[in-house]
């Protein structure tokens, strides 16, 4: 049997040696080291020798054993070693190599807008106020001399939390607040989100306006007219004229929708303008005596002039965007365009 042991362990150490992985040592381990591995075989065969020759073979067993054990140890840090500079190699910086370029990201073109509106009416003058995104009716509808039965009010228009909470629906309120803390001369624009229950190609229920507001004495219908101009040629160049025509609006009087030339085609009429020659811009008008007098404002003293423009319709012109919905659905592929 001794012999029989010693061509095992034989073998067992040159497979061992042979073994590529760790999982190949670890299935020759349980082949020969195991439970009911064949070295352990022999310790079960003792009975088959004479009782003086067992304690004497049960130690070679044993010597057996833990040559195969310090072999297995040997073969399992050579391998870790050979695994680990295999993973150096391959993880190995060439720092004669270029370098990654990182691409440098956009403005999102809403962004780019408000930022110029916002950089052209500082240089005239004017200051940014804010104001909070939920509100109450008495600022977004009351204040604004906007009737109880208005169509504005209605749930089918207007997104409502909870009694008279609701999100605001223009920017107006601040123009409220504003002038109910402030007293004139006052002349500001009022960027933000506002939200009403609309949506499609041209309309989105979350969008964005940014109204101006402009109260001291003297001020006439001409002075809008001026203002609506320039800002018209400065955003889209100096061809682009602006028109006012009557309207009504609760918390103006007189009111005007104002219309610019197409950028497009200048007049001469397009798909883009409908053969007419002209887009709508937005809603301006005389502030109303009424807000005035609930503000606290005197009316007969003052006098002043608001519009609002919508922020992503004046992008979808400068950039040339046919559907809102591009610039609410964070597609990098029409993102990367506005580089």
């Amino acid at each position: 049997m001794i012999e029989e042991l010693k061509r095992l362990v034989e073998q067992a150490a040159q497979e061992i040696n042979q073994a590529a992985r760790q999982h190949d040592l670890m299935q020759l381990k349980s082949q020969y080291l195991g439970k009911k591995s064949a070295v352990n075989g022999f310790l079960q065969r003792l009975v088959e020798l004479p009782t003086a020759e067992r304690p004497g073979f049960g130690k070679i067993v044993n010597e057996a054993k833990q040559k195969l054990e310090a072999l297995l140890k040997s073969r399992l840090e050579t391998l870790k070693d050979a695994e680990y500079t295999q993973e150096l190699q391959s993880e190995r910086l060439d720092l004669s190599m270029p370098g990654r370029r990182f691409e440098r990201g956009v403005l999102h073109p809403i962004t780019q807008t408000w930022r110029d509106i916002e950089d052209l009416f500082l240089g005239l003058g004017f200051q940014v106020a804010d104001g909070p995104d939920v509100e109450d009716e008495y600022h977004n509808f009351d204040a604004l001399n906007t009737p109880q039965d208005h169509p504005a009010r209605d749930l089918s228009d207007t997104f409502y939390i909870k009694d008279d909470v609701l999100l605001r629906t223009h920017t107006s309120p601040v123009q409220v607040r504003v002038m109910e803390n402030t007293k004139p001369p006052i002349k500001i624009i009022c960027p933000g989100r506002t939200y009403r229950n609309d949506n499609d190609a041209t309309h989105s229920p979350c969008f964005h306006q940014v109204e101006a507001l402009v109260v001291d004495e003297g001020i006439s219908l001409a002075d809008l007219r001026d203002m609506l101009n320039h800002f018209a040629q400065e955003l889209f160049g100096p061809e682009i004229a602006v028109r006012i025509r009557p309207h009504f609006f609760p918390f103006t009087e007189p009111s005007a929708e104002m219309d610019m030339v197409c950028p497009k085609c200048l007049g001469s009429g397009c798909s883009l303008c409908k053969e007419t020659g002209w887009l709508e811009l937005g809603g301006a008008g005389i502030v109303d005596p009424n807000v005035f007098e609930i503000v606290g404002i005197d009316g007969e003293k003052y006098t002043g002039y608001a519009f609002g423009l919508g922020i992503d319709r004046i992008a979808m012109l400068r950039f040339g965007i046919t559907d809102m919905r591009l610039l609410f659905g964070n597609d990098v592929r029409f993102l990367r365009q506005f580089r």
